[in-house]
Formats: structure tokens, C-alpha cells, sequence
């Protein structure tokens, strides 16, 4: 993916912030997501049973499943606190998508050093799989 693009894909996970519901946190989350061709986005949802709450990541990734758009190339996640990861179970939800669509997904998010880009094998090695 070129720089561009990666930069493109970040703005649009700041759009998605506006879509965060964090009344409990207070860590409002975006994403991003670019799966066959089109951009899906994701925003936090959180739940005052907090094991119901959702990341922008899984919801993005839901997002581009219910239509149709498996083949998931990268996904970019900000934060309006600062630079933010995938949380382990947002990197296992991206792990089994790059199973499923057969590449190596790009996770691309914010550092005080500018733009990072590591595949998902990087952020979660030895992932739980039935593979």
C-alpha cells in the first residue's frame, strides 16, 4: 500500500470518530478499513456491561463482512487520546480476517514518529488458530 493511501485510510478513521459512543472510557476509537477496494469504518460502542462493548477495528471489520467484503488489505486505527493499537482481541479479529482473505493485513496507526505500518503477523506472532 503507498504512503498516500495509508494517510488517506487514517483520515478516514478520524471521520469515524464522530460515530464513538464512549461514555464509560472516555477513549473514543476510530477505523478504518479497506477490503476489496472500498473503505468501511468503525467506531467504538461502549456498553454500561462492559463485555458487550465493541472496538472500531471489530466493528469495522464487521461492517465490511455484512457486505460482502472479505478481502481486507489494511485497516488504520487513531485514537482522540493520542497514538493507540489494536487491542489483543481486535488483533486476533484481524488475524482470522488475513486467514480468511489469504494476506498478511497491514495495521496502520499514529506514533509520535510519524506513521507506522506493521503486518499482523508482526503484532500478534504465534496467534491462536485452528490452522
Amino acid at each position: 500500500m503507498k504512503e498516500g493511501d495509508r494517510r488517506e485510510l487514517l483520515e478516514k478513521a478520524r471521520e469515524a470518530l464522530e460515530f464513538s459512543y464512549a461514555p464509560y472510557s472516555g477513549l473514543r476509537v476510530g477505523a478504518a478499513l479497506l477490503a476489496n477496494g472500498l473503505t468501511f469504518l468503525g467506531a467504538n460502542y461502549e456498553c454500561a456491561s462492559y463485555g458487550l462493548s465493541i472496538c472500531a477495528e471489530r466493528s469495522a471489520i464487521l461492517n465490511a463482512n455484512v457486505s460482502g467484503a472479505t478481502d481486507v488489505e489494511a485497516v488504520a486505527v487513531v485514537s482522540d487520546k493520542g497514538p493507540i493499537t489494536p487491542c489483543g482481541a481486535c488483533r486476533q479479529l484481524i488475524y482470522e480476517a488475513s486467514m480468511r482473505c489469504g494476506r498478511d493485513i497491514e495495521v496502520i496507526f499514529e506514533s509520535d514518529e510519524g506513521i507506522r505500518v506493521r503486518k499482523i503477523s508482526e503484532l500478534l506472532p504465534e496467534a491462536f488458530s485452528e490452522v
